[in-house]
């Protein structure tokens, strides 16, 4: 805070080797202002550059060992003194010395003999204006940090909120919590892999690739629609039961939707929530649903929330099967490529399959999730 603003008097401090000229402006000047004094520019910096600097600085040209030219240079060139105004006062009259002055960042020049009234006038004029650009990097600083503030609070709750949805629809599958966490970071992963190929590049920018992590979790946040006696059943659907399960895609979607019609405007990170629940069941080669989108028609995200969420199914055990082996996987994930995944996002997964296989054995599924689970459907298949 400028010391304007406050009930302290602005110090100025007087820069000249000769003791009378400091006597002279300190009287003119101490009935208005704290005066501090420097007989060499070596002083002056070591008072600038301390804790408590001045508002203000009259500086002489003509000293000895470091003139005013060098201070005022050393001056603006340090990121803490930059800001405090300089007024050359000196007896170098000449209209080359005053344009050095002024180019080195000088705010004014005053040539000595000192007029008492245009000296008063210019530090008065000068220190104003210091109160105002300190006041106005003062409040923006303030702006910037209540943004970034409540940007992070904005964050915060999108994220819980996610968690929250993508929880719900967990409690009713036969997934664990951990297949969400699994399929976000395989996400992350490989959406930072693609950032660099030309096919996506454009696309997959630092923010996209964040809102396409935030949304992951919330891929299968259709199946609370789907009964329970289809989302639980252990062995493979009948034909009336699949189509019945494939509306889980466009449920997800329409329930996101009613969420972003809610808040009464359109929310990026919700645009791609949408994107992949509609889509992450569409295939490469258009054989998948909801519609049958095929190639570049398929969303990016939805493309590469289909990779993670069939590579997380394989290796993942459920109540009703074993784990299959990473290595099998990939080798699945590989046959698949140009069939039911974009041929590139196969390849960039093969590429990185060892940080893929290290995020699963970090969020792998223990004996007790999978009991906890078996208990939570046989408990939901009882009430179904």
């Amino acid at each position: 805070m400028s010391s304007l603003e406050t009930d302290e008097k602005p110090t100025i401090l007087v820069v000249d080797d000769t003791p009378n000229n400091l006597t002279l402006v300190s009287n003119l000047l101490k009935k208005d202002y704290r005066v501090r004094v420097a007989i060499s520019g070596e002083k002056a910096l070591k008072i600038a550059f301390s804790e408590s600097p001045p508002d203000l600085i009259l500086l002489d040209v003509m000293m000895p060992v470091m003139d005013g030219y060098e201070v005022c240079q050393q001056l603006r060139s340090n990121v803490l003194t930059a800001h405090i105004p300089i007024i050359f006062l000196t007896a170098k009259s000449e209209v080359e010395d005053e344009r050095k002055g002024l180019s080195l960042g000088a705010s004014d020049y005053i040539t000595k003999p000192i007029s008492p009234p245009i000296l008063e006038a210019r530090v008065k004029t000068h220190l104003v204006a210091k109160a105002h650009a300190d006041f106005l990097t003062d409040k923006t600083a303030y702006l910037e940090n209540e943004v970034a503030r409540r940007t992070r609070e904005i964050s915060a709750i999108q994220d819980v909120t996610i968690q929250a949805m993508a929880s719900l629809a967990e409690t009713r599958d036969s997934d664990t919590g951990n297949h969400i966490r699994r399929t976000q970071f395989y996400v992350k992963a490989l959406t930072k892999k693609l950032k660099s190929h030309p096919r996506f590049n454009i696309f997959l920018s630092d923010s996209m690739i964040e809102m396409i992590y935030k949304s992951a979790p919330l891929h299968d946040i259709g199946k609370v629609g789907i009964p329970d006696r289809i989302l639980l059943k252990p062995g493979r659907f009948d034909p009336d039961e699949f189509e019945i399960m494939k509306t889980h895609t466009t449920l997800g979607r329409d329930a996101i939707q009613a969420a972003e019609n809610s808040l009464g405007l359109k929310v990026d990170f919700l645009s791609v929530a949408k994107e992949i629940a509609y889509g992450h069941q569409e295939k490469w080669d258009g054989s998948g649903y909801p519609v049958g989108l095929a190639g570049e028609a398929i969303p990016i995200s939805a493309r590469v929330m289909a990779v993670a969420d069939v590579y997380d199914a394989l290796i993942s055990r459920r109540i009703y099967k074993d784990s299959m082996s990473h290595e099998k996987a990939i080798a699945i994930m590989e046959a698949g490529s140009g069939s039911h995944f974009d041929p590139d996002m196969v390849r960039a997964f093969l590429s990185i399959q060892d940080e893929i296989k290290s995020i699963a054995m970090l969020y792998a599924d223990s004996d007790a999730d999978i009991e906890v689970k078996r208990k939570q459907t046989e408990l939901l298949g009882a009430s179904a």
